[in-house]
């Protein structure tokens, strides 16, 4: 069997102990160089018997981690980096009458009784009667800051995820929200070479993207389309 986890033991304790790079240094120093951030993701957790979503590097160091309680799909899940911080929080949306999904930075769980964290993006599934390959959309949840000299800052990006995610390909595609300019391809997940079965794929962000919100587009996927 292939081995998916090169630089993680197994069990728990060792995946505790592991050095990992850290995601936005490793993210940053490869835009510097121009370069896309290449991940592999593990359709598994590193607990005993337990859900989510294991995420490496290109060498094979634990970058982000993803621990679903067994027993139905959630409706809250946290992606951790290596050291178990969370970094985003994806919440399915109560009383909607269509299937909705928002992002918030951090933790939301972790202290209740503080002001909530903030809100960055609301995510729809695409439904149509028609075939199409549109499956979600992510809008930004907060208008544009203005720039130092008080200027309107760069509009906000939307995200539009096309292809299949039972088949491990698919393409996100930012635009301007005020609907100028020319979409470009931000990140792709696609089959890994070997042979190792659909739990395992490989996430490419392109320079510019943030890979932990590229994590959270195939969290969003999961909940609105995996088995």
């Amino acid at each position: 069997m292939t081995k998916v986890h090169p630089n993680v033991a197994s069990s728990s304790a060792a995946a505790a102990a592991a050095v990992a790079v850290a995601p936005a240094a490793a993210a940053a120093a490869r835009e510097e160089k121009g370069e896309a951030v290449s991940l592999t993701v593990w359709r598994r957790s590193l607990l005993f018997n337990g859900k989510g979503f294991t995420v490496f590097d290109c060498k094979g160091n634990l970058v982000y981690r993803v621990e679903i309680n067994a027993g139905g799909s959630p409706r809250e899940v946290v992606l951790m980096d290596a050291d178990g911080h969370g970094l985003l929080t994806i919440r399915r949306k109560k009383l909607s009458f269509s299937d909705e999904w928002l992002i918030y930075d951090g933790d939301m769980a972790a202290s209740p009784s503080a002001a909530p964290a903030p809100k960055r993006f609301t995510a729809r599934r695409h439904v149509s009667l028609r075939p199409t390959r549109s499956l979600a959309h992510l809008s930004p949840a907060r208008a544009p800051a203005c720039a130092d000299d008080g200027t309107a800052a760069a509009p906000s990006c939307r995200y539009d995820v096309e292809g299949s995610y039972a088949g491990r390909c698919l393409d996100v595609f930012a635009s301007a929200v005020s609907g100028g300019g020319q979409r470009r391809r931000v990140a792709a997940m696609c089959q890994k070479e070997a042979a190792v079965g659909p739990d395992v794929f490989r996430l490419v962000v392109e320079p510019g993207f943030d890979p932990a919100l590229a994590m959270a587009v195939v969290i969003l996927l999961d909940q609105m389309h995996g088995s």
